[in-house]
């Protein structure tokens, strides 16, 4: 019983040691993508965008819709759901492949200012690290705001007035 125990503490040690230089790694990810672009930088190039569709300007069924599928919680928390990355973390498990994605309009909003869309334990970490960043600067509607008019809808548009406009 000694022994087993001893090996269980082993491998949560190995565990840990593991998911601490995946943090470290996603942390340096992190920095170095803002000390290239500061957030503000960022922010500017989306709003500058022709078609950029401001908040207030946006269907409320709109807004609606995109939480209910995107986000359902998008109030309710700081950048990071952790309910929902840990279903999808249980359902990647089972899967044995990512399936499944837990990440937030913050998050998603944060890959795709700064990351690629590879599917990478470090890039999620960072990401998570720029969400902070990016709730601690913006309010939820400026949020929702910048990821409408920063995801790509289909067919080469960008924005969401660009994507309303041609599709109806």
């Amino acid at each position: 019983m000694k022994k087993l125990f001893k090996v269980l503490i082993f491998l949560l040690l190995i565990g840990i040691s593991i998911a601490l230089l995946f943090v470290n790694n996603g942390y340096n990810m992190y920095k170095e993508a803002i000390e290239k672009t500061s957030l503000k930088e960022k922010v500017a190039e989306i709003r500058v965008k022709e078609n950029y569709a401001e908040f207030s300007e946006l269907p409320q069924m709109y807004v609606n819709a995109v939480i209910s599928v995107e986000d359902k919680r998008f109030y309710k928390h700081n950048g990071i759901d952790v309910l929902a990355i840990g279903r999808a973390a249980i359902n990647d498990i089972k899967a044995m492949s990512y399936v499944e994605g837990g990440s937030t309009i913050t998050q998603q909003l944060a890959k795709n200012m700064y990351f690629t869309q590879e599917k990478k334990m470090e890039r999620k970490i960072a990401e998570v690290f720029m969400a902070w960043k990016i709730e601690d600067n913006y309010s939820k509607e400026e949020i929702f705001e910048l990821y409408v008019n920063n995801i790509f809808f289909g067919d080469g548009y960008y924005t969401v007035k660009e994507a309303a406009r041609r599709i109806f």
